[in-house]
């Protein structure tokens, strides 16, 4: 492991570079804000999937490259005159400051609920109008049920007992099914997402993040799927081709692999 100082240069070679870049760089000169925004969102999802991968190797290249683009953002706010690498991380360091409390002065929490409920009382006093704020638009859906469920929570806006939403999603669910014994499409679509909002509730109860879970059974799912079709290819035959009985047979033999 590096000490800080080493990690430290390391920072400051990474900002030489981008200062360098800036200025030779076809490409880089060329960038902008929002030309680097979608990138940055893939950036994001890559480092997502390497989490859930557990490959550490993989988290730090995609960590460098998510903080490539920090440093880029904060190159072109220099740029701008608006601020700078240092604005960014001061900015950061007072936040935590100020919403740690219980570390930096002399609030008392017991818990780590503890220390989330303040946290959204004391974005309020800084001027939020609702602890709803801070969920962004353009989140996924799945994501932002889930931070919207977490941010109400924050404030007391829950529910007491697992027990309690487990009931909720029984009673979302028996909706669901009237709706689509009556055959009214638009309702369903209502129940279905009550159902989908309910379930992302209970997962935050009993200490699951639902879209982790959701994007480890995809994965799951994709290496299944792909040991069907080897398997189908081994026997000289089309996916197509197969009953749903002769692919159940090599279905179940991928799950002795990937469980």
């Amino acid at each position: 492991m590096n000490s800080r100082t080493q990690q430290l240069e390391a920072i400051n070679r990474l900002l030489d570079i981008m200062d360098e870049l800036r200025e030779k760089c076809p490409w880089d000169k060329k960038q902008t804000l929002e030309s680097l925004r979608y990138l940055t969102i893939e950036e994001t999802y890559e480092l997502a999937d390497a989490i859930l991968d557990n490959d550490l190797e993989e988290i730090k290249e995609e960590l460098g490259d998510v903080l490539l683009h920090i440093v880029f953002y904060a190159k072109i706010g220099s740029e701008k005159k608006a601020f700078d690498i240092g604005d960014v991380a001061n900015a950061i360091s007072d936040k935590l400051v100020d919403r740690h409390p219980h570390i930096y002065g002399d609030v008392v929490v017991k818990d780590e609920e503890g220390v989330k409920q303040n946290w959204e009382k004391l974005k309020l006093k800084e001027g939020k109008t609702s602890v709803l704020e801070g969920v962004p638009k353009s989140l996924p859906a799945l994501v932002k049920a889930n931070r919207i469920q977490d941010k109400v929570a924050g404030v007391g806006f829950d529910w007491e007992e697992p027990q309690q939403v487990w009931e909720k999603v029984q009673e979302e669910l028996s909706e669901l099914n009237e709706e689509v014994k009556n055959n009214n499409t638009e309702k369903i679509e209502s129940e279905f997402g009550d159902v989908l909002f309910s379930m992302i509730n209970y997962a935050r109860f009993i200490g699951v993040n639902p879209e982790n879970a959701l994007e480890k059974t995809n994965k799951k799912f994709i290496k299944r799927f792909l040991f069907l079709e080897k398997a189908a290819k081994k026997e000289g035959k089309e996916l197509s081709d197969m009953s749903l009985a002769e692919m159940d047979v090599h279905w179940e033999n991928s799950k002795e692999f990937f469980k």
